[in-house]
């Protein structure tokens, strides 16, 4: 029978040592076996490596036959390494060849031994390979020698990432933990990015695994855990942490999992077997990652992220890093990958070394979406488990029109992409060849294309795309990016920016729209229900009017003398919009007071996104220089679907039916008063959607500048009366005729439209 180990700091530094020998890589390996084995006064300790084809190949042994080395494998699931591989759990048995899963492979010669241990090498929750001690005698292996195997199997993990293991692989083949992968999101944008991972909140690297002197290492823990706790308080003290917040909830998970017993506990023993407390962190994330991504409870796989966030604080704390990789710090091609993040942090990144971003949450419409748009990025979201499945520096290719991500790919792989961005490079020659054409279908329709912005980085892409001005400029960025609140003086220079940039072209400015999901950092607010309908946007204006009459002021200002246009963002009743008209009479009031000069044409929109302002058109109207619809929030009022919320956010077709009728009404309205209307919405940038719009009457269309040559090179190829004559049949038929996108595809081929 096998006797008590000698104890796993022993081990540990044993390890250690031979890590830093100057041995051959199959010769380190090779010893690294041996020492586990007299160690654990093991017979027998084998090491298997799982393989990107699904095969744990046995890549060292000590007690086994030598000759089985690299040679003997078995499959994910097959025989017990296979079930340990598969289940990432330990398993110990008195008996293995007694066991119904014990696969027997006659070349390793492990006929006698009868005593079994095997525990998974894990990073990042993921299997990386299996390590196995046998004996002779029937013995079951306790929990103190199982702590010892799994403390191992970090080191081993560790050593598997370095370049020196490398050597032992054989040509034509990789490893799991570098195998290529490829993730399924939901596209953003079009175009193909083709660069390295720049993690946006990357994880902190271990290198000092083996303790020296535990009880200081444990008196590390403590601290770092009690400062990490105070630091959580601190925060859901803040004022505006009040009840009910996503943000509360959160931080009331990290609050529970820093507080939780058995977390804490087996933070300590992983120090009492000799790791450091960073280590130790990394040892206990990991395998609970492992457990937590193979439960099939959906509540518990919400909560990983958690742990995950909470696991890389603690790292954070302990080793005083605020954050490993600086946003300066990119390489040439960089791609960004991020759980989620906010427009604000996004543009905070070297704009001429980033080529991508790929969030494992998010919705097309989201802010940063939008923003990631409007820099030309490719961007793709809900690309599930992206973050820890991928290491910064690896190579990685993102395709915004499949919504794929290819991490670590293939050379035959690149090479397709390769190919696919010339093309793309191709079709935007295509379209700078376009920018000067009238934007005008064959049978005469005249379609006006603006640009959608925020900053006033993109404005200058009006000359490449040839659009005929900016129909919506999203005012609220320059707030969502500051620390405080930007002075009028700080307002006037950004609007007076834009309007030099835009070279005489129209510019709309939106009045701010923040709140609800779009948050200001020093502007405190209260925890909603339903924050996209709560106290936001005009609401919020109309409340702080101090807020809003800064910003008319500054508008004004900068126009100059010049021509200004005011968009006024979530109009719900007609008053709303006569009560910013007043406002903005009295600061025309104030500035002829102060002998400034006035804009010589100031125009006031409304938009339109509020479902009951459908019903008060004929208020709104007759009052408004021009109006705009605001599709994002329209559509989400009108399905009552949560556009950030995956599971519902695809559900309704925003051309189908209902909302092509809604649409209608708002043409036809503004038609009988005489009102220029645009659409402002994510609507226009799609060539289907686009035609749909067209197809009821809409002629101006406002989209992310990217997708101006693709509009313009659909419209320039339809004849137009034909689709709306069907489209307009199609409406009056209601439920009895065909389906509106359909229908719209069948034209598409019928007149070889590019989309």
């Amino acid at each position: 029978m096998a006797t008590a180990i000698s104890g796993p700091r022993v081990l540990l530094r044993q390890l250690r040592e031979t890590m830093a020998e100057p041995l051959a890589s199959q010769a380190r390996l090779d010893k690294i076996v041996t020492l586990i084995a007299q160690n654990m006064h093991a017979d027998v300790c084998s090491f298997y490596v799982l393989r990107d084809d699904g095969a744990l190949e046995l890549f060292a042994t000590r007690g086994l036959a030598e000759s089985a080395v690299h040679l003997t494998t078995l499959r994910l699931g097959e025989g017990l390494v296979g079930i340990i591989a598969k289940q990432a759990e330990p398993l110990s048995l008195e008996n293995a060849p007694a066991h119904p899963a014990f696969a027997y492979r006659p070349e390793t010669g492990e006929d006698p031994f009868l005593a079994f241990l095997g525990v998974p090498v894990l990073r990042a929750g993921q299997t990386l390979g299996v390590l196995v001690v046998q004996n002779r005698e029937a013995h079951l292996y306790g929990e103190d020698e199982i702590e010892a195997m799994l403390t191992t199997a970090t080191l081993l993990a560790e050593m598997m990432s370095t370049a020196d293991f490398d050597a032992l692989i054989k040509p034509g083949q990789d490893i799991e933990l570098r195998r290529p992968r490829t993730f399924h999101g939901t596209g953003f944008t079009d175009g193909v990015a083709l660069g390295q991972v720049v993690l946006h909140d990357p994880r902190v690297v271990v290198t000092n695994f083996v303790a020296e002197d535990t009880e200081a290492e444990q008196v590390r823990m403590r601290a770092a855990l009690d400062q990490m706790r105070l630091s959580i308080d601190d925060m859901l003290s803040h004022g505006d942490m009040v009840a009910s917040s996503d943000h509360r909830e959160i931080l009331e998970s990290y609050r529970m999992f820093a507080h939780d017993r058995g977390w804490v506990d087996r933070l300590t023993e992983a120090i009492e077997n000799g790791l450091t407390a960073e280590a130790a962190v990394e040892r206990v994330q990991n395998d609970t990652r492992a457990r937590m991504m193979r439960s099939t409870d959906p509540y518990i796989k919400d909560r990983l992220h958690d742990l995950d966030d909470l696991a890389n604080r603690l790292l954070r704390v302990l080793t005083g890093d605020g954050n490993a990789m600086g946003h300066k710090d990119l390489p040439e091609n960089a791609i960004l990958i991020a759980r989620n993040m906010g427009p604000a942090e996004l543009l905070e990144y070297d704009r001429t070394r980033l080529r991508a971003v790929v969030l494992e949450e998010g919705a097309s419409i989201s802010h940063v979406a939008i923003i990631a748009k409007s820099l030309g990025l490719v961007a793709v979201g809900q690309a599930e488990n992206a973050v820890a499945l991928s290491e910064s520096g690896d190579d990685i290719i993102v395709d915004g029109a499949t919504g794929q991500v290819h991490l670590r790919p293939t050379a035959d792989m690149i090479q397709v992409y390769v190919d696919k961005v010339r093309l793309t490079a191709k079709r935007r020659a295509h379209y700078l060849e376009l920018k000067d054409r009238p934007s005008v279908t064959r049978d005469g329709v005249a379609v006006t294309l603006f640009h959608n912005s925020g900053i006033v980085a993109d404005l200058p892409m009006l000359r490449d795309t040839g659009a005929a001005g900016v129909g919506l400029f999203r005012t609220e960025l320059q707030f969502m990016i500051a620390s405080r609140l930007p002075r009028l003086k700080e307002q006037v220079e950004l609007y007076a920016e834009a309007i030099r940039l835009t070279e005489g072209k129209p510019i709309v400015f939106r009045l701010l729209d923040i709140g609800g999901d779009k948050v200001i950092p020093y502007l405190r607010s209260e925890a909603e229900e339903n924050p996209a309908m709560g106290f936001r946007s005009l609401r919020l204006a109309l409340d702080r009017q101090g807020l809003l009459r800064i910003q008319i002021r500054a508008l004004l200002q900068a126009a100059n003398g010049g021509p200004m246009k005011i968009l006024v963002p979530m109009v719900t009743d007609a008053w709303e919009f006569r009560q910013t008209r007043l406002v903005v009479n009295r600061e025309v009031e104030r500035l002829v007071h102060e002998g400034r000069p006035v804009p010589s044409r100031l125009e006031l929109g409304a938009m339109i996104e509020v479902p009951s302002l459908l019903w008060e058109l004929d208020h709104v109207l007759p009052e408004a220089d021009f109006v705009s619809i605001g599709s994002n929030d329209l559509v989400m009022f009108l399905t009552a679907a949560d556009r950030g919320n995956k599971r519902v956010a695809k559900s309704y077709d925003p051309i189908a039916l209902p909302r092509l009728r809604a649409l209608k009404h708002i043409v036809d309205m503004s038609r009988r008063y005489n009102v220029p209307l645009t659409m402002c919405g994510e609507l226009a940038g799609r060539p289907i959607e686009a035609l749909a719009l067209m197809s009821i009457g809409m002629t101006r269309l406002s989209m992310s500048p990217p997708s101006v040559g693709p509009i313009k090179e659909m419209v320039l190829g339809t004849e137009l009366m034909p689709i709306r004559n069907s489209v307009s049949a199609a409406l009056l038929e209601g439920a009895h005729g065909p389906d509106i996108r359909q229908l719209l595809l069948e034209w598409v081929e019928r007149q070889g439209l590019v989309i």
